[in-house]
């Protein structure tokens, strides 16, 4: 499948992003140390979330899996094939039918189902109903399917369309349109239902440490946002720095899922708030005494 996008040269192009990419790695695998840190230090192993740290790895494992992919792809096409690939090292970026791209486009569309789901969990734990998800989840399987259905059309080695045209492309931009729209939905759902517990809250300590939390959801939304927005305005000039961005997105996403975390665990008045709201809400019996299990309770599966 042959690129017929503008902008920098695809060999360039491959380049940036795996310096870029390799930047945000190195940044989430510092900040995947720290959430482990935060809900193990002083645990017991069977007090130790164990889905929080299941989602962590799963995450660590596919950024890790996609730096390692995008580093064979480079040293396939600037190295290995540069003198036999017809077209040369520009040729060989522009074909998404190779198995490493394959493969690359298979862990973003994982890594991305797996960070939307936490985000529609976290939803459903602080509204504590099925009905609010809905819509969310439907989403979400659409995500699903799109993204199944691109990861298909990139392997098909007899399959000559454009990833910016033709039915591929209708694929390409209904996935990273979905992924946006199920993300900001689910996160604004997710700020919302906190501001509405904060305004129930009476005591000047839940008042205290509302706007941490609300930071925080912002904060994760706007860094996903951005990227996404960035893919879309690509996609829509069919602009091959959509390459770039759906490298950065991999680690991005992991990085929004640790921050959450490691904030929550520093900030004592978001714990104070949260033990306040369940306390006042006579949620208490049903979640941990301790501050930061309450923290990881409402934010973690």
């Amino acid at each position: 499948m042959a690129s017929t996008g503008t902008g920098i040269p695809l060999d360039a192009a491959a380049i940036i992003s795996t310096v870029l990419e390799g930047i945000l790695y190195g940044l989430s695998v510092f900040m995947f140390i720290g959430t482990i840190c935060t809900f193990t230090y002083k645990k017991r192993m069977r007090d130790v979330n164990r889905p929080v740290a299941a989602v962590a790895v799963s995450l660590f494992l596919l950024s890790t899996t996609h730096m390692v992919v995008d580093i064979i792809r480079i040293e396939e096409g600037l190295v290995k094939y540069r003198n036999t690939f017809p077209g040369g090292p520009v040729a060989f970026f522009a074909d998404d039918t190779q198995e490493t791209y394959v493969i690359k486009s298979a862990v973003i569309v994982m890594q991305t189902l797996l960070g939307d789901g936490v985000v529609i969990y976290r939803c459903y734990v602080v509204w504590q109903s099925v009905w609010v998800i809905i819509l969310p989840c439907m989403m979400w399987c659409a995500v699903a399917v799109c993204g199944t259905h691109m990861v298909y059309d990139f392997s098909l080695a007899n399959n000559a369309e454009s990833v910016f045209t033709d039915e591929t492309g209708r694929w390409v931009a209904a996935f990273i349109t979905l992924t946006f729209l199920t993300n900001l939905f689910s996160s604004g759902l997710l700020a919302y239902r906190i501001w509405i517990i904060e305004r129930e809250a009476s005591t000047i300590r839940a008042r205290k440490g509302i706007m941490p939390i609300v930071r925080m959801l912002v904060d994760a939304a706007i860094l996903y946002f951005v990227s996404n927005c960035a893919a879309i305005i690509c996609f829509a000039r069919s602009n091959n720095g959509l390459y770039v961005i759906g490298d950065l997105i991999n680690p991005i996403i992991s990085i929004a899922f640790y921050m959450v975390f490691i904030r929550i665990a520093i900030n004592k008045d978001t714990q104070e708030f949260l033990s306040a709201v369940y306390v006042g809400t006579g949620e208490s019996r049903d979640r941990p005494k301790d501050p930061t299990a309450l923290s990881y309770a409402v934010f973690a599966a």
